[in-house]
């Protein structure tokens, strides 16, 4: 414990000394008045770092409630940003260390480049440019938390299959992914969505996994709002890896499994029908189609491997077409393509990665960090005739927001080619 406050002491000490640094040359020509404010502001803004890092020491994050995660989470953003502006420092810094390593070579008497005029000159640029980075992406991410995360887009897709049954033309699937109701601080955010996806008029609802972050207590407040959730042919879902507790330290085995099976009696509570590795029909006007659903199954940063798609694909031999809810999209890679016997299996149907709830996404160009992990990691793939959808998610995890990909209602229309 004692090691752990050190260092988390010493690399906010580290971040606050040279971003007030920067503060105080940044301000040297302002009035007194200014002055005396912005360096109130900024011992306030240390101090809140101070605490908010010594509390998460003796009151550990999993513990946090939602308020403290979600005001927790602003400050660390803010620290994170203000390290980010001080990096300008740091090199200003380096910079006037290999400049006094040299006159020590040289042997110079001359006076220091902190005294002279082009030194003050570069500190103050440095300084501008650490305010500037520090301000401009924290404004970004604050947005990304209060807008961005509540920010739904639609997203219709049309996909056509040869082998479609005919009365499954123009089927209508509204795809949700991802919910995380545990990070949300009511139940006002899932209802607008809810509401936004009901108003596609789907036949179908299919929900790819993550309902929590960690228990099955965190969906109490949410219940109602889950059960706005119904269409013509039903309501599916599967589990995600935030599913089964593994990132919670439980008091016993058995606790986490008691808890797992309340959750999987929410989904029943709720009206969804929870698919673990099995199959069932969906018919319409006598014509049928196989919908299948797995546990998790990663391929990536070792995810667990709970799914067992044979148990799902058993039987489904006889059904022209098949869709596959399978939450994590790299399962698609490792086992649904790979595997000859699962080459059936038209469209599969996947979340887990958010697009990491930051990125860039305009006509003809989509980026995100996290497609340096995940191959296929938003919107729609396709390799022979099989094909993917990657939701974005609906809620967010870690950081409590979205900036450039956001939550994301996914539309998918069945078309026979």
């Amino acid at each position: 414990m004692f090691f752990r406050f050190l260092i988390l002491f010493l690399i906010i000490a580290f971040i606050e000394f040279y971003f007030f640094q920067a503060v105080k040359t940044f301000i040297q020509d302002f009035s007194q008045n200014t002055k005396s404010v912005l360096l109130l502001v900024a011992y306030f803004l240390i101090g809140i770092s101070f605490f908010i890092g010594l509390t998460s020491l003796f009151y550990p994050p999993p513990q946090w409630n939602n308020f403290f995660r979600f005001l927790c989470s602003v400050f660390f953003i803010i620290l994170l940003c203000k390290l980010i502006g001080c990096t300008f420092l740091i090199v200003d810094d380096l910079i006037r260390l290999f400049k006094w390593v040299i006159t020590l070579f040289k042997k110079r008497v001359s006076a220091s480049p902190i005294e002279n005029n082009e030194g003050i000159s570069r500190l103050k640029f440095f300084s501008q440019l650490a305010i500037a980075f520090t301000v401009i992406p924290a404004i970004g991410f604050v947005y990304g938390i209060f807008r961005g995360a509540y920010k739904y887009r639609i997203h219709k897709v049309k996909i056509s299959f040869p082998n479609l049954p005919s009365e499954f033309i123009g089927f209508k699937i509204v795809q949700l992914s991802d919910i995380h109701c545990g990070s949300f601080m009511n139940a006002n955010p899932l209802v607008k969505a809810f509401k936004l996806s009901l108003e596609q008029k789907p036949d179908i609802i299919l929900f790819t996994g993550d309902l929590v972050n960690n228990a099955a207590s965190e969906t109490a407040p949410y219940i109602e709002a889950f059960k706005m959730l119904k269409a013509p042919y039903g309501v599916y879902s599967c589990l995600g890896n935030h599913d089964y507790g593994d990132y919670k330290a439980w008091e016993s085995a058995k606790a986490k499994k008691e808890k797992l099976q309340t959750l999987i009696n929410t989904h029943a509570e709720c009206g969804w029908r929870l698919l673990m590795n099995e199959n069932v029909p969906i018919e319409k006007n006598g014509q049928k189609i196989a919908l299948l659903g797995i546990e998790n199954w990663g391929g990536n940063l070792r995810f667990p491997k709970y799914g067992k798609l044979d148990n799902a694909h058993a039987g489904t031999e006889a059904y022209p077409f098949k869709i596959l809810l399978s939450h994590d999209p790299s399962h698609w890679d490792y086992q649904v393509l790979k595997e000859l016997r699962y080459n059936d299996i038209d469209l599969t149907l996947s979340g887990h990665t958010h697009g990491m709830q930051f990125g860039i996404e305009i006509p003809g160009f989509k980026w995100s960090p996290v497609q340096y992990i995940y191959k296929n990691w938003a919107g729609l793939y396709k390799k022979n005739n099989q094909y993917l959808y990657v939701n974005r998610g609906l809620g967010f995890l870690g950081y409590p927001g979205r900036l450039g990909i956001w939550p994301e209602i996914t539309v998918i229309e069945l078309q026979k080619s």
